[in-house]
């Protein structure tokens, strides 16, 4: 007889969550938003105080950090980690272990639509622009402009994306 798969699944309770949200095994959920249509993979962390867009997919392995927002359509491949500390330490000026109050969450936003490839780092502060494509295995370390793929370390413009017309 196999365990119920909630046991597997860390979902506080004050996670608030949309309408048909897919949660695969070995995840943990705090304090965080989650909307419509959603699936979050395997071995996933999402904090408390990010936001996640309706239709969004969280590919396994992948960190999601205080302060991200992901609007709707974002694409995380796996094993992406966000950043929310420009200047992390593990003690504040008096030796101490650091709390929460010692150190200032820098937000970082995705924009809808945009794809972030497997192994992806993206520094805190930046914007991701609608619609950019992040390469595999980049570190962001600066705004990505909409419509546009970047990719290495640092990334940089690989290309300019065409939108494709829709038809009515």
């Amino acid at each position: 007889m196999s365990a119920p798969s909630r046991m597997y699944q860390r979902i506080a309770p004050d996670v608030k969550l949309g309408k048909n949200v897919r949660i695969y095994d070995f995840t943990n959920l705090y304090g965080c938003e989650i909307g419509d249509d959603v699936k979050v993979g395997t071995f996933v962390e999402i904090q408390k105080g990010s936001k996640i867009g309706n239709r969004c997919k969280v590919s396994s392995h992948t960190f999601i950090c205080e302060g991200v927002i992901l609007e709707d359509d974002v694409f995380v491949g796996h094993n992406v980690t966000f950043i929310n500390d420009r200047y992390p330490r593990a003690t504040n000026g008096s030796g101490q272990l650091q709390v929460e109050s010692d150190w200032n969450c820098v937000g970082t936003l995705i924009k809808r639509g945009a794809s972030i490839g497997s192994g992806t780092v993206l520094l805190c502060g930046i914007t991701v622009g609608q619609n950019a494509m992040i390469g595999a295995g980049s570190v962001v370390t600066k705004d990505v402009p909409p419509d546009t793929t970047v990719a290495g370390n640092p990334a940089k413009v690989v290309k300019k994306n065409q939108m494709k017309a829709t038809s009515c």
